[in-house]
């Protein structure tokens, strides 16, 4: 987990809710990699549908990807970017690892940077618009990811709010 403590100060205080919301967002998808179990990792709900491992494998490269293609993070080689252990715990460390110095880089950048256009794909756009990008796509794995774990009867962590699983006083999932 990468707590509060952990985080830098962006240069620009405006800027301060992009680097805690990608810490909050890659403690949330950790969170959800622990869930698992090592016999989950081939685990597939449909032949068509990757398999945890492949998710979690996928995470770690895009990120890694889109760090250092798109935005102009220093990066590790795509090799060097998975745990040499292979279990749900290691995958999720890792993560956390390689997102940690990501936080400095973002917190150091300029607004002029931010808003700079650069290439994503086939198109442009400006940094500020492929971080928030990034952080909807890995929105979208963990979403997966959530799905595995109820087809495998596994509680689901609370990621935004209470699940069927986690619940606290005051929870209220907004259903009224």
């Amino acid at each position: 987990m990468i707590p509060d403590s952990e985080l830098p100060r962006a240069q620009n205080p405006l800027l301060q809710h992009a680097i805690e919301t990608y810490a909050s967002e890659i403690n949330k998808t950790a969170s959800v990699f622990r869930q698992f179990a090592i016999s989950d990792l081939a685990f597939r709900p449909h032949p068509k549908s990757s398999t945890t491992e492949e998710i979690f494998r996928h995470q770690i490269l895009s990120e890694r990807r889109f760090f250092q293609e798109f935005l102009g993070s220093p990066e590790p080689e795509a090799r060097e970017v998975f745990p040499l252990e292979l279990s749900p715990e290691a995958f999720a460390m890792r993560l956390e690892e390689l997102a940690r110095p990501r936080l400095s880089f973002l917190a150091s950048q300029s607004d002029e940077w931010w808003m700079e256009t650069h290439p994503f794909f086939d198109v442009k756009r400006q940094r500020i618009w492929i971080f928030w990008r990034r952080v909807l796509h890995s929105a979208h794995h963990r979403t997966q990811l959530t799905v595995y774990l109820r087809l495998l009867d596994k509680p689901v962590v609370s990621v935004y709010g209470p699940t069927a699983d986690v619940t606290w006083k005051g929870a209220d999932p907004t259903l009224r």
